[in-house]
């Protein structure tokens, strides 16, 4: 466990006889930024709940930060930072004033707490609003905020429900930004729950996707496209002109290539090395046939969720 900032084995969550967790095994490494993805539904919420000893798992084991949740909330709480989907603050306070409050209640030391204060503001790019009262703030600065609210106590984890949702792209961009230098320079680890693929792929490290309380995937990107598409390192796009059947009979002899498949006039070819070369090659030399178009598929996380959801 002590490799692990987060850990669970065969972790289970009943309400009555639903499960909403179902043998859950989640280990995530100090340093990681890693995305917990699923439906509605999934178990997703459900999972931080007990993460954060809000509520107790029904069976299975639970380590976060090398405590139990439910015996050692208070230590847990004190390393961890949450921010969930909806951030709440002090409407007629400050921005200074709301982050003092959250270091008091963390017993951060008076002499330090003006320090901090400016320290977490500027990261988040609030330093010149930090006498402003929080209602004259947009969504994305109370965000901002929160991330700011999060950093004051020093975390070792943080954990975000939906930190992007509901922002422009620009502001959601700015916020993935934060995440990552923060992972960068200090090395706080974080669990980001979110449903927004295109965002949670630029910064993650790794994703696990889950489904009616089960992990169903876990892995990065190129790992989990290959799992899910053929286990074929790479995926060859071809478009021709001429007689498909006639090239496809072609292809399939080329040492290396493991499957070949056609959608409309796209062929596709999964293999593990990369046999462009080989391919234009031999289509090239064939009479009658004229090569339009050819790339290596590079698959997004988009396209991996879609499909694992077209499966289950």
């Amino acid at each position: 466990m002590d490799n692990y900032i987060i850990s669970t084995k065969n972790l289970i969550k009943k309400y009555g006889s639903k499960i909403v967790v179902d043998n859950l095994n989640l280990n995530i490494p100090k340093g990681e930024i890693y995305g917990l993805l699923g439906p509605n539904g999934a178990g997703k919420s459900t999972v931080i709940l007990m993460l954060l000893g809000l509520t107790e798992p029904t069976s299975g084991e639970l380590f976060v930060l090398g405590f139990v949740p439910t015996k050692d909330p208070l230590r847990i709480k004190r390393f961890t930072g949450y921010l969930p989907e909806r951030v709440g603050f002090y409407e007629d306070m400050t921005s200074a004033q709301n982050l003092e409050y959250t270091a008091l209640l963390n017993s951060i030391p008076e002499k330090e707490i003006p320090r901090k204060i400016d320290e977490c503001l500027d990261i988040v790019g609030l330093k010149k609003d930090k006498n402003r009262i929080v209602k004259q703030f947009s969504k994305g600065m109370k965000q901002r905020l929160g991330i700011a609210d999060v950093l004051i106590k020093d975390p070792e984890l943080v954990i975000f429900d939906e930190p992007t949702e509901g922002l422009d792209v620009e502001v959601a961009n700015q916020i993935l930004e934060t995440i990552f230098n923060l992972n960068k320079e200090k090395n706080i680890t974080f669990l980001i729950s979110s449903h927004q693929l295109n965002l949670v792929q630029k910064i993650c490290h790794k994703v696990g996707i889950m489904s009616k309380g089960k992990m169903i995937g876990e892995g990065n990107v190129s790992e989990l496209s290959k799992n899910m598409f053929g286990g074929n390192k790479y995926q060859v796009e071809v478009e021709i002109i001429g007689d498909t059947n006639k090239v496809i009979e072609k292809i399939k002899s080329i040492e290396g290539v493991k499957t070949v498949a056609i959608t409309e006039n796209t062929i596709h070819i999964g293999t593990d090395v990369d046999l462009r070369q080989n391919i234009s090659k031999i289509i090239t030399n064939m009479e009658g046939i004229i090569l339009t178009k050819m790339n290596i598929k590079d698959f997004s996380l988009e396209d991996v969720y879609l499909n694992y959801f077209k499966e289950v």
